[in-house]
Parts: structure tokens; C-alpha cells; sequence
């Protein structure tokens, strides 16, 4: 199979996660299809990879003990462990057929982060023209169709699902525009590319994707060193969010709500009827599943039972409201319930053990590394579904963005040795 076919499919299955060719008896994604054309190419060519199975070897046995305790179903554990390991192997896959090549694969996805932001501002240009094919995707097997904003009009969301997805993927991509525009570079994008990715970003009106433009201040900020940029890092995220807080509506609603819920514990209509709800429900969900599974979660795919015991909506007086069963709206909390602290650990360790720092050269896998982590990030905070837009792909580049540079610090170390020696002997 020809490098280029293989690659257009591997992308398309992380960009493109809304396009549904049926809902029964489960949903056909897109991506599941490019598994199964892709995989047997792979598995002739590579084997059967042990890693993915020894990461998830552990999961899976509490997994099976959960079902037969009756925390969860065989149903729902098979469903998303099957879905786990073949998106993990696939991906682990990916970066076997690139050799590694963590700087090729994160160049790749800055040309397609690049052209679905494109189709983005297109399509708010579509809905201010009323052109209704070039803002209403649903006429391409789109799950989800149109987001309306809070004051009217569109949310962009591009070929996602809903804005904030969209503010997720194109993270990194944010990350670096964020820091060719401070730094005066061009890694990847000129100075309109740049512009794009910002514009793009900002027209979704997500809360998350803000989030993600002041995580990659913060950051660059870790990478830099420099107190004064923190300073200044902070001075400029308050003046933006007190501009997001008084003339966007949707940023506005969010704020008001979060801390409606989180700090004044107000469960009045107009907070409960919101996203922030979902997330705080969920929270409390994870919590007693958590406490009460003796801190080792019930298994994956078990949120849904969870759910039906200790969502808030069960009260007496409280609306339907039903959204996010199955994801808790937040990998975090998903891991925490299902996975219990394990799971959540084992996250920690990578994100913090696997963080490739800015050093003295111009070796740029700091910047592959802090732009993905910008993305985990997000994730963990609003995105429960283990392998939607290609999430275990990331993770993978994640580590094996640490392990090139751990390869190449031990290369350059050897290097030295041979000189030092010989100037020992001189002397």
C-alpha cells in the first residue's frame, strides 16, 4: 500500500470523527472503517505489538472482575475495551510505520490543522452569505449538524463534532502559532497560516479553545524560564478574559454557571439546564463511583452504571438531563471512575515524566511536546471518549516525542566523551 494513501487515511481518521454511516446496533464511525482497512496491512507488516497489550493488560483483568462483582456489564466493558486496544494498536501502529519520525507526523498534522481551520472560516462566511451547503455539514453523513450560539448565529466547529472539539484538535496547532507569532518564528506556518489557526480558534466561541491559547502562554512560559514573561503571560490572559467575560455571550453563560454550581452550590434552572452542569454532575459521579469501588474504579465502559446510581438528576425536583452518560464529559473523570487512581496515575506519570523541556539548541521536539500536552490537557478536562479523534495517536506522539529526545541527549553525551578523554590525556 502506497506511503501517501496510507497517510491521507490515518489523518482522516483523527480529523474526521462525525461522519456516521449508521446508529444500530452500534454507531459506524468513519475511523472504524479505516481500522479495518489499515490494520491487517499493518499487523502482516509489523506483528502483533506487545506494548499496547502490556499497558492495558492490568485495565482489562479488573475490567473482567467488575463485570462478574456486577459493577458493569459485559456489554458495555467489551465495547470499550475492544474500542481501546484496537485504536491503541493502531496508532502504536502509526508510529511504526513513520519510524518514529515524531517531526515528519507533527508537520502532517500542522497542514491539516491548517485546511479543516480554512473550512471553518468558510463556513462562518457560508452562514453570513446563507449558503446553507457550506455551513450545514449534515448533507456529509455529519452526526451533528449546525451549534447555535447563545446570542444567535453559528458557533464555528468546522468538520467536528461541536466547537469545542474542534478547539481540542487543533491545540497544538494553536500552541505553535501562539509561538511563532511571540517569537517572531515560522515553524511549520507563515505569519497568515498563524493567523488562520488564531481566527479559527477564536470564532468557535469555546471556552476550551481559550483555555487551550492560555495553556500555550503557560507553557512557553515553563519553557522560557523568565518570571517577567509570566508577568506579562498573566496581565494579558486577565485583560482577555475580562474582553471574552463582557462580549462573548456563550464565555460569559459558562463563567456565571461554573461558579454558580461550583462555589455557590446554586442548583436554580438556569444552572442546571447547562454544559456546566454536565461537568459537575459528572464530578460527583466519579467521586462516589471512586469511594465507593475502594479507589480502583469499576472498569471500563462502566460510567454508564455509575451514572444510573449516583447522578444528581435522580433527586426529587431536578430536570432530565441526561447528556454525556456514557463519557463523564471529561477524560479525567472517566478515568477516575473506571480506572480509579491507576488509571489517573498512570496519565500523571506520563505527562509529567515524558515532558521534553526547551534546551540550549534548536532541537524542536520541546515544541512537538508542549503543543501535545496542550491537547491531553484539554482533554482531560472536556473530552471522555478514549479514542475519538484519534486521542491515543497523541498520546503515542507524546511519548515518542520523549523518547527521540531521550535518544538524542544520550547520542550527544556520547559524542562528548571522546573529546573530553582526549583532552584529558593532553594535559
Amino acid at each position: 500500500m502506497r506511503k501517501p494513501l496510507v497517510t491521507l487515511l490515518i489523518f482522516i481518521s483523527v480529523f474526521i470523527s462525525t461522519i456516521t454511516f449508521f446508529k444500530t446496533p452500534f454507531e459506524g464511525y468513519l475511523h472504524y472503517a479505516i481500522f479495518l482497512i489499515l490494520l491487517p496491512f499493518f499487523v502482516s507488516r509489523y506483528g502483533i505489538p506487545a506494548a499496547p497489550i502490556r499497558i492495558l493488560l492490568l485495565p482489562f483483568l479488573i475490567g473482567i472482575l467488575q463485570v462478574l462483582l456486577g459493577n458493569n456489564t459485559n456489554a458495555l466493558f467489551f465495547k470499550i475495551a475492544i474500542g481501546v486496544l484496537l485504536s491503541s494498536t493502531f496508532y502504536y501502529y502509526v508510529m511504526e510505520y513513520y519510524e518514529g519520525n515524531v517531526e515528519e507526523l507533527f508537520r502532517i498534522y500542522l497542514r491539516w490543522a491548517y485546511w479543516v481551520s480554512i473550512i471553518g472560516i468558510i463556513q462562518v462566511v457560508a452562514y453570513r452569505v446563507g449558503f446553507r451547503p457550506g455551513y450545514d455539514y449534515s448533507w456529509l453523513f455529519n452526526k451533528w449538524g449546525l451549534v447555535a450560539g447563545q446570542s444567535g448565529g453559528l458557533r464555528m466547529n468546522s468538520v467536528f463534532s461541536e466547537p469545542s472539539q474542534f478547539g481540542i484538535v487543533i491545540s497544538p496547532a494553536a500552541f505553535v502559532a501562539v509561538y511563532n507569532f511571540l517569537l517572531k518564528k515560522r515553524y511549520g506556518y507563515t505569519t497568515l497560516q498563524n493567523a488562520v489557526i488564531i481566527l479559527a480558534m477564536l470564532l468557535t466561541t469555546s471556552s476550551l479553545a481559550f483555555l487551550g491559547i492560555l495553556l500555550a502562554f503557560i507553557i512557553l512560559t515553563i519553557n522560557f524560564g523568565k518570571f517577567y514573561n509570566l508577568l506579562i503571560g498573566v496581565f494579558f490572559a486577565l485583560i482577555a478574559g475580562f474582553g471574552l467575560y463582557k462580549y462573548v455571550p456563550e464565555f460569559q453563560l459558562r463563567v456565571d454557571t461554573s461558579l454558580g454550581l461550583w462555589v455557590e452550590k446554586d442548583f436554580r434552572l438556569e444552572n442546571v439546564n447547562t454544559s456546566s452542569f454536565v461537568l459537575y454532575n459528572n464530578f460527583h459521579i466519579a467521586s462516589e463511583n471512586l469511594v465507593n469501588s475502594y479507589f480502583i474504579g469499576t472498569g471500563l465502559g462502566s460510567h454508564p452504571v455509575a451514572y444510573e446510581k449516583y447522578s444528581l438528576t435522580n433527586a426529587v425536583g431536578f430536570i432530565e438531563f441526561e447528556f454525556n452518560q456514557s463519557d463523564a464529559n471529561s477524560m479525567f473523570l472517566r478515568l477516575l471512575s473506571e480506572t480509579g487512581l491507576l488509571g489517573v496515575g498512570f496519565f500523571i506519570v506520563v505527562i509529567f515524566r515524558c515532558f521534553v523541556r526547551k534546551g540550549d539548541d534548536d532541537d524542536p521536539l520541546w515544541l512537538i511536546s508542549g503543543a501535545v500536552l496542550v491537547l491531553i490537557l484539554l482533554y482531560m478536562v472536556r473530552q471522555g471518549n478514549y479514542f475519538i479523534n484519534g486521542f491515543p495517536f497523541f498520546v503515542w506522539l507524546y511519548y515518542y516525542v520523549y523518547k527521540k529526545n531521550k535518544e538524542r541527549q544520550e547520542a550527544k553525551r556520547e559524542a562528548e566523551v571522546p573529546v573530553n578523554a582526549e583532552a584529558n590525556v593532553l594535559t
